[in-house]
């Protein structure tokens, strides 16, 4: 079983907060790191949209993220949500650890 890194964008601090907090609390992560401030531009319904968002990266594991996606889909208020897992390639392998088994 692989770690894996998640990231979502979020419309505000009070929304990816809450949201993150209760992913890690149904334990569909170990831990997430919310980013305020990101300026996002992107391609939507024809045109060029720009806005301020948070990004949120979550830690999980492989078996643990179809419940991640499954959720954090769920929860989110986009009608669309950014939600993209990688698998990183190295890492210290006592927080790889940590992530696997605090994803239980």
């Amino acid at each position: 079983m692989a770690a894996l890194i998640v990231f979502s964008t979020f419309p505000d601090a009070e929304t990816a907060l809450r949201i993150g907090r209760t992913l890690v609390e149904e334990r569909c992560a170990a831990c997430v790191n919310l980013l305020p401030g990101v300026e996002s531009v992107y391609w939507w319904r024809g045109g060029v949209e720009t806005g301020t968002e948070v990004l949120a990266i979550f830690k999980t594991n492989e078996a643990g993220y179809p419940k991640l996606q499954s959720r954090l889909k769920e929860l989110h208020p986009y009608e669309l949500p950014e939600i993209v897992a990688v698998q990183p390639w190295g890492g210290l392998p006592s927080y790889l650890q940590w992530v696997l088994r605090e994803n239980a």
